[in-house]
């Protein structure tokens, strides 16, 4: 058995590695070719080549695509570049354009796991006959003692990129590899400066790769022209407040940034946006308790174990940099145990038990049963 759970020495097994350019996955396959694995890196290239040249610090950028090569060249292991611009196009962007204009915050980093890296990527490794495919997430594969493999947080937790890939089936996780998901950060970077990779002090990624300066409601405009429509900021009481320049521009829980001044609640208390009305063009706005909600209603789930019926005590992540919070936990929805504030359509509510994964789905509704009982 090798280091991956293969009976197979290392050197007849092929690993694909996905190469984004950062220092994580060009680090994964740097160790995966020292020990003697036969590496196949492949990197994607995702939207086009000349606006991607002029964007820095983004995932699979036209200089990511540089310096993954260069890696491969130093290390001496094959690459090769696949042009992916119209399966991204119509497996991301698309979808979290429409998901903006339908008054939800999207997770587009959720979407290109789900729909590009682990589906046709993926298909790919299979097709150039890899025994795995290897990435830089951290997170941990675990095979459990019935021999099935399981999704673990990673133990570096304040690099655990768990809740971003929720949506990876069984079939997925059989074939992927996680090679970093048991270390931290700084242990990474240690191993990129003993091979003298090029990335070794390479930042890491903070913007969506196809959104400049963290604009996102420019590239719905790009993409749908018309959708900074302006329209009326409404009290919960049905007052109008103010005017919005685009509902696109407002998400769940928001406070800052409203453009409707003070004076229009005792005691000038803050305001904050407690719902998006697309058909109608209206941006409600309420006090912070109008955020309660204790239910949590989720479509497009992916399982990695089985949801009793009755339900399961489990705990669920409702945002990424959130803390997991105590639930019960149904097939299509989220029973929590306290109200939580804030929680916006579009996100992922993401299951656990321990540090394992069980999965979870997208948020598609809300509602606060207790203020309900109360009325």
């Amino acid at each position: 058995m090798n280091s991956l759970g293969l009976n197979k020495a290392p050197k007849d097994t092929r690993v694909v590695v996905a190469m984004s350019g950062g220092v994580d996955s060009s680090v994964t396959a740097a160790l995966l070719h020292e020990e003697g694995y036969e590496v196949v890196g492949i990197t994607l290239q995702l939207y086009d080549h000349g606006e991607a040249l002029a964007k820095k610090g983004a995932c699979c950028a036209g200089q990511d695509i540089h310096d993954a090569k260069r890696v491969a060249e130093k290390m001496g292991f094959e690459h090769y570049v696949l042009n992916y611009q119209s399966k991204f196009q119509d497996g991301v962007i698309d979808d979290f354009v429409e998901s903006y204009l339908r008054g939800e915050t999207p997770i587009p980093c959720v979407k290109c796991n789900q729909n590009v890296k682990f589906k046709d990527l993926l298909a790919t490794a299979r097709d150039l006959g890899a025994d795995c495919m290897a990435t830089g997430h951290y997170i941990q594969r675990v095979v459990n003692d019935a021999g099935r493999a399981e999704l673990h947080r990673a133990l570096d937790a304040g690099k655990d990129q768990s809740y971003f890939l929720f949506a990876t089936t069984q079939e997925q996780l059989d074939f992927l590899r996680f090679p970093l998901g048991g270390w931290d950060k700084a242990i990474t970077r240690q191993h990129a400066e003993r091979f003298g990779l090029i990335v070794a002090d390479k930042p890491d990624s903070q913007d969506i790769c196809f959104v400049p300066n963290g604009s996102y409601a420019r590239v719905v405009e790009k993409f749908r022209p018309g959708a900074m429509k302006p329209g009326d900021i409404v009290h919960l009481d049905g007052r109008v407040l103010g005017q919005h320049n685009g509902i696109i521009n407002y998400t769940i829980g928001q406070r800052k940034g409203l453009g409707i001044g003070g004076g229009h609640t005792e005691n000038n208390s803050p305001l904050f946006v407690v719902g998006l009305r697309p058909d109608d063009n209206q941006v409600v706005v309420g006090p912070y308790d109008a955020l309660a909600r204790d239910t949590v209603f989720i479509k497009d789930t992916n399982w990695l174990a089985d949801i009793p019926a009755e339900g399961l005590q489990a705990s669920v992540k409702l945002r990424s940099a959130q803390e997991p919070l105590p639930a019960t936990v149904f097939a299509d929805k989220v029973q929590l145990l306290e109200p939580a504030f804030g929680i916006a359509a579009g996100q992922a509510c993401v299951v656990y038990v321990g540090n394992r994964v069980l999965g979870g789905g997208w948020i598609n509704g809300t509602d606060n049963t207790l203020l309900r009982a109360a009325a």
